[in-house]
């Protein structure tokens, strides 16, 4: 890529345009679920420590629970825009509907895992006895939002194929603000505590997981694409999600890994970590809008058979991942000071979770390239390369995160770690994108 022309100022943008098209609607939407954790972060940390540090480990869990199966978005995202790129709307809306069923039946069956093992898991990532408690209230209630959260992923994953992501646009920023008046609501006017957040949560998500079914059926419905479970169909789409699955399962134990050690640190320092981590993830999704878009864009590119468009579309993606990386370090930077005091008024809290957040900060123009080339190559259906890379990443990121309560670290040494993860994944993307072979035309890969 680095030895690519320069791209010609027209096509350049053109390039522009799409992406802004895309990805701005798409940051909307994709930030909905950190918006969700730190709406609830917010409201919970003024309960006391032991509450944030409870929801701390349980958001993690739960976030996990949800986002292995993230493919169920941008698996069906890339595979519905190379349809759309080689015109075939009917099969393309199918394969959507695939996804959804097979949301349905993954988000049942976490359901029926989580609700009686909640205690054991929550001791198994080292919560203290004080956030125990909260920490399994929480997490038994928020479980039962999730077959809404797989179901909204498999849907927004088809609008993001047919290129509409200001639908979901919509869809967030209502669920957004009614998760916060809910939480606000059931927390201190009902005075449920942590339980109230954990229901407005709830609540949010399935009014959220209506309004998607309702716009995928009328668009089925459009497009004469059936509405019944096909058995093959379900099957095919999982097994079209499996290397994603692996990816996505490698990178949840990267955070999961690192939720762990924080807790083993202390109360402190896990309340610290989780509003550090609410940041990085808002950051994160901020970034992977520009990739949502490249799902979009390299999916159709190829479908349609025009591989230096792909080309173009990549490296142009890749020089806004590094400027939007640049503000974003630069914004967290100067917003810090009024940052921490919305989340905790403990200054033990405060004080760990400063210099935590300036590693965030310096860290951002790496991550814009890695969000990027990670929605190139999943747009490009290139998900067993994606798994292997992630699984190297997480063979680097492991010992070095396990080794820091053994040489006293802190937090500040466990984000350091979590930089050098960026940093592996980072060479990793950029080898294969370099090698072109990424690129496979056709209306499927």
């Amino acid at each position: 890529m680095s030895q690519a022309p320069a791209i010609p100022e027209a096509t350049r943008r053109r390039h522009d345009r799409e992406i802004v098209a895309l990805a701005v609607p798409a940051f909307g939407a994709l930030v909905a679920e950190p918006l969700f954790v730190m709406a609830d972060s917010a409201i919970v940390g003024h309960l006391g420590t032991a509450q944030l540090a409870g929801l701390g480990v349980a958001s993690a869990l739960l976030t996990t629970a949800v986002s292995v199966f993230v493919f169920l978005a941008y698996a069906t995202t890339a595979a519905v825009a190379r349809r759309v790129g080689a015109g075939d709307l009917p099969a393309a809306i199918r394969q959507g509907m695939d996804g959804i069923w097979l949301a349905l039946l993954l988000g049942v069956g976490i359901i029926a895992v989580t609700l009686p093992l909640a205690p054991g898991i929550v001791d198994l990532f080292g919560a203290s006895a004080t956030a125990g408690p909260y920490a399994t209230t929480y997490l038994r209630i928020s479980s039962l939002g999730i077959p809404a959260m797989l179901i909204v992923l498999a849907a927004t994953g088809v609008l993001r194929g047919l290129q509409d992501t200001r639908t979901p646009l919509y869809v967030a920023v209502g669920g957004f603000v009614a998760n916060a008046a809910l939480n606000a609501g059931l927390v201190y006017g009902a005075g449920l505590g942590i339980a109230g957040s954990a229901w407005g949560t709830v609540i949010a998500q399935c009014a959220m997981a209506v309004v998607y079914l309702t716009v995928v059926v009328r668009g089925a419905r459009r497009h004469g694409a059936s509405l019944r479970p096909d058995a093959a169909g379900i099957r095919a789409s999982a097994q079209a999600g499996a290397p994603l699955l692996v990816r996505t399962l490698s990178l949840r134990a990267v955070l999961m890994i690192a939720t762990a050690v924080a807790a083993r640190l202390g109360d402190a320092d896990i309340a610290a970590h989780q509003i550090v981590l609410s940041l990085w993830s808002l950051l994160a999704f901020a970034l992977d809008a520009i990739a949502i878009a490249g799902q979009a864009i390299i999916g159709r590119y190829l479908g349609a058979g025009d591989t230096a468009g792909a080309r173009e579309a990549c490296r142009r993606m890749v020089q806004w991942g590094i400027a939007t990386g640049v503000a974003l370090g630069l914004l967290v930077v100067i917003a810090r000071p009024f940052f921490l005091p919305l989340f905790s008024s403990d200054p033990t809290v405060k004080d760990i979770a400063l210099p935590a957040l300036l590693i965030v900060a310096l860290s951002q123009p790496i991550s814009g390239v890695v969000f990027v080339l990670d929605g190139v190559l999943m747009g490009a259906g290139d998900g067993p390369y994606l798994a292997g890379a992630m699984v190297v990443t997480l063979a680097v990121f492991t010992p070095v995160a396990l080794l820091v309560p053994a040489f006293g670290g802190g937090l500040t040494a466990l984000w350091a770690a979590m930089t050098l993860m960026m940093v592996t994944r980072m060479l990793t993307l950029w080898l294969r994108t370099r090698s072109g072979r990424w690129i496979v035309t056709g209306a499927t890969r």
